[in-house]
């Protein structure tokens, strides 16, 4: 009877591992639903007009959700030890609880008992049970999706650390050039120049870049003006780099899935596993 009820408990919390047809997406959507009820009502509550006249409704919704979380997240970790990697009455569910979603949990109800017994409001941090959200991907049509998004950035992590790194040193060099050109040269009306160091000058770098163009800092010479249209331009072509190779690793996806649905065993008609280059291995899916 407790292992068949640790069991359902378990199953109700984690439909992705075990699963629970009728009431699981119920559970989930409920949490997920107080979740975001949670975050309109931190924000709600910086708007003074609106906190003062329903003050006392903010503090009782609080500590309900509170609750709800609470009983929610014992449960979790009562119930961790059914699951294989998690196996063990004591370590299994201290495992469980370094888990990273189950640290997300724990920041999101702490905060509150801390403001209570402490009196430090640390409040603001249940917006981390946004992060469960992302949770109901494993429950809903878009788990493929889904897992399709993960695998490219996977497939393609060694070329987006390449772009991730060329771009840090593009804007290291443009704020040297900038600032060597600029440093000396302070605009009409002020006596000192808006680039006095490297470090700040990697702010308008970084600004320019990216093609945000907040105008606090701006060149004044003519040759610092001609560097700051080569930098944009170039800026333009590497911070469009990740795009293409995200872009491409998406094609490669589609036609591998598309590969796999084709290609089958003749045999037992399971669809064959496939390589990075799209070859097929010789194990089936599955297998």
């Amino acid at each position: 009877m407790y292992h068949k009820a640790k069991q359902k408990v378990h199953g109700l919390l984690h439909p992705e591992i075990v699963g629970d047809k009728r009431w699981d997406k119920v559970i989930n959507v409920f949490i997920v639903t107080l979740i975001i009820l949670n975050v309109i009502a931190v924000m709600l509550e910086t708007v003074k007009w609106i906190h003062d006249p329903y003050e006392d409704f903010f503090y009782y919704f609080d500590w309900i959700s509170v609750g709800i979380f609470t009983v929610e997240y014992v449960l979790r970790v009562w119930s961790s030890n059914h699951e294989e990697k998690y196996k063990g009455s004591f370590w299994g569910r201290l495992k469980y609880m370094a888990s990273p979603a189950a640290l997300i949990d724990l920041m999101a109800i702490l905060p509150s008992y801390l403001h209570a017994f402490i009196g430090l409001d640390l409040r603001v941090l249940r917006m981390l049970r946004l992060l469960r959200f992302f949770r109901l991907f494993r429950l809903t049509a878009y788990t493929k999706s889904a897992h399709m998004i993960m695998n490219v950035f996977k497939k393609r992590s060694n070329e987006l650390a390449l772009s991730f790194i060329l771009a840090i040193f593009l804007i290291i060099i443009a704020s040297c050039v900038m600032y060597f050109a600029e440093h000396l040269h302070p605009p009409p009306g002020q006596e000192a120049s808006l680039f006095t160091s490297i470090p700040k000058t990697i702010w308008w770098s970084v600004v320019t870049l990216t093609t945000t163009g907040y105008g606090d800092m701006f060149p004044v010479t003519n040759f610092g003006k001609a560097l700051a249209s080569v930098i944009m331009l170039t800026g333009v072509a590497f911070f469009a780099l990740p795009a293409g190779i995200i872009t491409a690793g998406f094609i490669d996806e589609f036609r591998l899935t598309r590969a796999k649905k084709t290609h089958k065993c003749p045999h037992c008609g399971e669809a064959l596993e496939f390589d990075d280059d799209n070859h097929d291995r010789i194990k089936k899916a599955g297998s």
